[in-house]
């Protein structure tokens, strides 16, 4: 009254290994529980343990068949297939016992052939068959006496699969009971998350085994089973690297398989370079499949996906203890879409001041009212870098990283549209100055030098006066330097948060004030100016700023510079 409650007899009478003569045996308990400890016993074979899955595999086009036996009439019987990552055809079928089998059995032995041929010559009566990817179940409460017999085939490519039987599907329950409800229920959408829930199982809830649920995100479509997913998941195709049929197998070779080998018989059959011989194929690009088991909660919020995406969302209860689990009905749903960006028109020759969001972005558009040879954008960042995208009717003709003060002359076309794109810093909000123009000579913010530190000369400093210069460019450019005392105790980090190279002299007290002066030098190596700030008092720090300020008004700031008079002249 079970599936292959038997000995190592009915495996020898299943698959001939040798010439002496055997009878079907009746259940040798203890030997059965000694073989389905020993996982081992069931590799490669082609018997079916009762109540334990066994995991195996099939090469495409190649059926596969596999034999269990139930002793007594009336005896319940489940037998649970799940393909994994290609649909299977599978056929269930049984025939009657040989009567010199049943029993004990009496009477002189039959010839192993002999045997062998009075059961598998015949076809057998079909109970059940499938053709698809679900995981699909055969149960029957009332299930004659006979040798049964599974068929499978993989017609699409090289597969694993599962499967399960048991003749006692009552008191085994090793997958997770789904609730009345197995649907999962997306209740809050966002750009960026997904928050679904489910209900828990009843296996759970009620026998209090333990569960735990693991969810899988991807952008493809949804899994009937989570063997599916580690498929999808394996980085190569482990399947195609395995040995054609008919060669010999070493454990070693079932670790492609998911089996555990034992080094030694894998040493002693020398195939431990069996990987030669395997059908070769280049890795599998990584899949953006991602899974996250939670324990026992039924609620959980998927973040950090993209808007405006669809993803497919799979719930498995898995039973922790025999790692065997049931997949929920799977949904999918869409991020909702980035918030409409409004996009500012630029006028030709006009500068605007851009605020954008940490990590945010801006879009502009400057569309020429006449025609035009080039067109020049002019940007200055006041904080951080800023990234710049400017399209020409849709082409790409720029991409740039910002910092200060940079300009960009690009060749127009005749009634052209430019769209551009700033995206901000990811350490903070950012904040710049553009100007879109045709005319070449309308150049509104100033030119600088590639290094904009002020330096100080430490051997010229007193306890009143300190000494500083700053390059400058072969453009003539008026320059202005204010001073502000400070504590001892003024930072870097300060300093760095007083950068803003956008704030001009306009927002400085009129006491800081030190002078303003105009210089450039047509041999840019010479141009460099130095100025001496006077009236200080003795040790203490000040905080030195240098403007400079183009011909249209606007003004760009030097980096900061902390200087300190000597206490004691």
């Amino acid at each position: 009254m079970l599936l292959l409650r038997c000995p190592l007899p009915v495996l020898l009478l299943l698959l001939p290994l040798g010439s002496r003569p055997q009878k079907l045996p009746t259940r040798d308990e203890e030997l059965f529980q000694m073989q389905i400890r020993d996982k081992a016993f069931f590799h490669d074979s082609s018997v079916i343990p009762d109540g334990a899955e066994i995991s195996s595999y099939l090469f495409r086009d190649t059926p596969k068949r596999y034999f269990f036996v139930v002793e007594e009439d009336n005896t319940p019987l489940a037998v649970t297939v799940t393909p994994c990552d290609a649909p299977l055809e599978w056929k269930l079928s049984v025939q009657e016992l040989p009567e010199e089998a049943s029993g004990e059995g009496s009477g002189d032995p039959e010839p192993l052939e002999q045997q062998k041929q009075q059961i598998t010559n015949e076809e057998g009566t079909e109970l059940f068959s499938y053709k698809g990817n679900d995981v699909e179940y055969f149960v029957s409460s009332s299930s004659p006496s006979g040798l049964y017999q599974l068929d499978l085939l993989s017609t699409e490519k090289d597969t694993h699969f599962k499967v399960y039987a048991t003749t006692t599907p009552e008191s085994d329950q090793p997958y997770p009971e789904l609730p009345y409800d197995p649907r999962i229920d997306v209740t809050s959408l966002g750009r960026t998350t997904v928050t679904l829930a489910w209900k828990p199982s009843p296996t759970a809830s009620l026998l209090r085994q333990p569960i735990q649920y693991c969810i899988v995100i991807n952008k493809e479509h949804n899994f009937k089973s989570l063997c599916a997913v580690e498929a999808k998941l394996s980085s190569d195709d482990a399947f195609m690297m395995a040995p054609k049929p008919g060669l010999d197998f070493s454990p070693f070779d079932f670790a492609h398989f998911g089996f555990p080998a034992d080094s030694n018989s894998g040493k002693e059959r020398g195939f431990l370079k069996s990987s030669k011989f395997g059908r070769q194929t280049p890795p599998k690009p990584r899949v953006d499949l991602h899974r996250v088991c939670i324990g026992n909660k039924n609620i959980f919020t998927v973040s950090d996906l993209k808007p405006d995406t669809q993803y497919y969302f799979d719930m498995f209860a898995v039973n922790t203890d025999t790692n065997m689990s049931t997949a929920y009905v799977g949904t999918f749903a869409r991020t909702k879409e980035e918030a409409k960006q409004k996009t500012v028109e630029l006028k030709d020759g006009k500068v605007t001041d851009v605020f954008i969001k940490r990590k945010g972005a801006k879009f502009l558009r400057f569309a020429p009212v006449s025609s035009h040879q080039k067109v020049t954008f002019s940007v200055h960042s006041c904080l951080d870098a800023v990234q710049i995208q400017v399209r020409r009717d849709g082409k790409l003709l720029l991409s740039q990283s910002v910092e200060g003060v940079r300009q960009f002359q690009l060749r127009g076309k005749a009634k052209a549209k430019y769209l551009i794109r700033l995206k901000g810093s990811k350490k903070g909000a950012s904040m710049l100055k553009i100007l879109a123009t045709t005319r070449p000579n309308k150049q509104s913010f100033p030119s600088l030098p590639e290094d904009t530190r002020i330096k100080a000369f430490d051997k010229l400093r007193t306890c009143s006066s300190v000494t500083v210069a700053w390059l400058g460019t072969q453009e003539r450019n008026k320059f202005c330097i204010y001073k502000r005392e400070v504590d001892d105790n003024y930072n870097e980090e300060q300093k760095k948060r007083e950068q803003n190279q956008c704030l001009g002299p306009d927002t400085r007290k009129k006491s800081e004030k030190v002078l303003c002066k105009y210089f450039h030098s047509q041999n840019i190596q010479k141009a460099v100016t130095t100025e001496t700030i006077r009236g200080l008092q003795p040790g203490k720090s000040y905080l030195l700023d240098v403007y400079v300020i183009g011909h249209g008004g606007h003004s760009v700031k030097y980096q900061s510079k902390l200087v300190k008079t000597r206490k004691f002249c």
